[in-house]
């Protein structure tokens, strides 16, 4: 290594960093757990035992919060605080802050769940938490943005890294979707209900501007941050177009801020908003497009590492699934093609090529460049990296051709009509059509989590190694000193 673990310490805040990836991978084999246990009982329904905090309506947002709040956005604390302290070459801004924002975090995290166990949410779509607990979320986030901002105030670098603007981009983003659409008047002080100051055609509007804008800048512009500094390191080679990467930013946090509409085409809605929408989902393929072929091209010259370096595999995959998700989204924003998708779960097999094939993989590629870094030491167990990427990639492939399935299976069977005009299908037959696909939708799944737990204990033994060979450094040092 270039640096001791001592040197980087003295230079770097690695302990803030360690913490938020530890709980990053505690907070994804939880919350995957839980997506699929509550994958199983849509196919099993007997799974839905007579225990309120198991049925599914009260899982669901327990899945959905840990993997995206809990590991995604762990993930992105950890990787973010790493990238701007090495990119800048100075020392995070307040240590004490930055611990601030650990335990925000966490406990928000934390306490979500508790509540939904419970039953409390706002009952909305895309504002499930309660105010007390958005209200922590938004102080945390302030927090964060002080940090960033002031790491990137203080850099010994003249040049901004393209990295860092994504980040700061998302940060910016979510903080102005998390205020909007919780805006809410609590009851009273001792009251967990609240009243949104938004309602009916509205309120789907500023829930979807949310929940759009929430892939759109918390799920893609963060991750693309990660990715931007992360391939390029992992492959030992300058991203492939700088150029490009600025235009890449500038077009997609433009574009993606006008796109949430989409999701409610046929509606109640005005036309020409869902119609805006559209078109400037069209458009942000491009963007997108580019992005990838960046990270993708950055290979250039050094494409025998996707024999040699299964790191360098995730990293690829998350990219070209990416690719895949980008495609797809547009041309589900198409009212034609949404007239067949629209309330199916091709929508769910969508999300899910997104969250799994780029998330989550870019996340685990980054983890495993990052952590032996960060404990200055070498990776556990290469084969268990292989072992576990190819779980991942199986599980993901399974996931969404089942829900391609079942999705284009549903929206076809309900738009059936017999020669007489009247349904082809009853609603209970296209339900009974839908066990086969998410029997293989649960097991995808099952080849994912089990991936992730193989990852946990190759990073726990890793951490374990590195501080063993430290107890010794430790020992010998004392040894000569007495």
């Amino acid at each position: 290594m270039a640096e001791t673990s001592t040197q980087a310490a003295a230079q770097y805040n690695y302990d803030i960093v360690r913490k938020f990836t530890i709980m990053a991978m505690v907070w994804g084999v939880l919350g995957m757990s839980v997506g699929v246990y509550i994958a199983s009982e849509l196919a099993w329904p007997f799974l839905n035992f007579d225990i309120p905090g198991l049925t599914f309506g009260r899982l669901r947002p327990v899945h959905t919060t840990l993997v995206i709040f809990g590991f995604g956005g762990s993930a992105l604390f950890a990787t973010s605080y790493y990238i701007v302290q090495r990119t800048c070459q100075v020392r995070l801004y307040s240590g004490a802050m930055a611990n601030f924002t650990f335990w925000g975090w966490q406990t928000a995290i934390t306490l979500a769940i508790i509540s939904y166990f419970f039953g409390y949410t706002q009952g909305r779509e895309y504002a499930e938490m309660t105010w007390p607990i958005d209200l922590l979320i938004t102080v945390t986030w302030v927090a964060y943005l002080v940090i960033y901002v002031q790491t990137l105030r203080r850099r010994s670098q003249p040049h901004i890294y393209v990295a860092n603007w994504f980040f700061i981009s998302f940060i910016l983003a979510t903080a102005l979707l998390h205020i909007f659409n919780n805006w809410a008047m609590p009851v009273n002080l001792f009251s967990l209900t609240s009243y949104s100051y938004h309602a009916g055609v509205q309120d789907a509007m500023i829930q979807w501007w949310y929940g759009h804008n929430a892939v759109g800048f918390f799920l893609t512009a963060a991750f693309l941050g990660m990715m931007y500094y992360f391939v390029p390191k992992q492959a030992g080679r300058p991203v492939y177009s700088y150029r490009l990467s600025i235009v890449h930013f500038w077009a997609l946090s433009f574009m993606y801020m006008w796109v949430g509409t989409h999701h409610l085409h046929w509606t109640a809605i005005p036309d020409w908003t869902s119609t805006l929408a559209a078109t400037f989902s069209i458009m942000l393929l491009m963007p997108s497009w580019g992005g990838m072929i960046n990270g993708i091209m950055t290979l250039s010259g050094a494409w025998d590492k996707l024999r040699t370096d299964p790191i360098m595999l995730f990293m690829i995959t998350a990219l070209s699934f990416y690719g895949m998700s980008t495609f797809e989204g547009p041309l589900m924003s198409l009212k034609s093609v949404n007239a067949l998708s629209h309330y199916t779960d091709w929508t769910i097999g969508h999300v899910h090529s997104g969250a799994l094939g780029w998330v989550a993989m870019i996340s685990f590629g980054s983890i495993y460049h990052m952590l032996p870094r960060l404990y200055d030491t070498k990776l556990f167990s290469l084969k268990l990296v292989y072992v576990h990427f190819w779980l991942a990639t199986i599980g993901i492939v399974l996931y969404i051709s089942a829900l391609w399935v079942a999705g284009i299976g549903q929206g076809l069977m309900l738009r059936a009509f017999d020669d007489y005009g009247n349904l082809a299908y009853t609603f209970i037959e296209s339900v009974s059509f839908l066990y086969l696909p998410y029997v293989v939708r649960a097991i995808g799944g099952l080849f994912f989590v089990i991936g992730a737990i193989i990852m946990a204990y190759n990073l726990y033994m890793t951490v374990r190694q590195a501080k063993r060979d430290q107890a010794e450094i430790d020992a010998k040092l004392a040894a000569k000193m007495a």
